[in-house]
């Protein structure tokens, strides 16, 4: 085979295999490397305050769960749905279509939070406390939290294997959906870090 040739097919193989190397990446190494870089969060900040405080509140009825403790829990998400309904979404400064979809999540969230009580054994806590974590996500995901760290949390083995998520302000595991039996089950899937 001649010189001239071969040169530039080498040249063609190495670049192919240097660039299949590096598109197949592991998935958890992209998911990191994507959630190390700051986002933005362009709203008001009268807005993002009163979203703290939902967020507050959130956290503080995922540390009932872990506790098993249903009566705390109940009272936490009544003080949460009070915060999710008082959330001033007017003042966000986006198109309508964006805005009736946040208006369309704090209103699921608030319904959900209205069942909570209801729900008479802890599994069913846990169950509408999942779908409140799953929504809460994509809100946060839609408009923000200036200035915060967002752990996105995920349990394999929650709800008989199929998996649930959850929020976090710390990047530890304290899995609400077992508590103490299983604390530390679980593992941070995404983190959304605002600036």
């Amino acid at each position: 085979m001649n010189f001239k040739v071969c040169v530039p097919v080498g040249l063609v193989v190495l670049a192919t295999a240097l660039f299949g190397c590096h598109s197949e990446a592991p998935k958890e190494a992209q998911q990191s490397t994507a959630g190390s870089a700051a986002l933005q969060a362009p709203y008001s900040q009268v807005f993002y305050d009163s979203l703290r405080s939902s967020l507050s509140s959130y956290y503080q009825l995922s540390d009932e769960l872990v506790k098993a403790d249903s009566t705390a829990a109940n009272v936490v998400a009544a003080v949460l749905k009070q915060h999710i309904d008082s959330l001033p979404v007017t003042l966000l400064q986006m198109d309508s279509s964006h805005l009736a979809n946040i208006t369309g999540i704090t209103g699921s969230i608030s319904a959900e939070l209205a069942g909570f009580e209801g729900e008479t054994g802890l599994e069913g806590k846990r169950a509408s406390f999942q779908m409140v974590s799953d929504m809460l996500f994509d809100l946060v995901k839609n408009t923000g939290l200036k200035g915060h760290t967002i752990y996105h949390q995920y349990c394999p083995m929650a709800f008989d294997d199929k998996g649930a998520y959850w929020l976090s302000d710390k990047p530890g595991i304290q899995n609400p959906y077992f508590g103490h039996k299983m604390l530390s089950c679980g593992e941070t899937r995404d983190t959304l870090i605002y600036k």
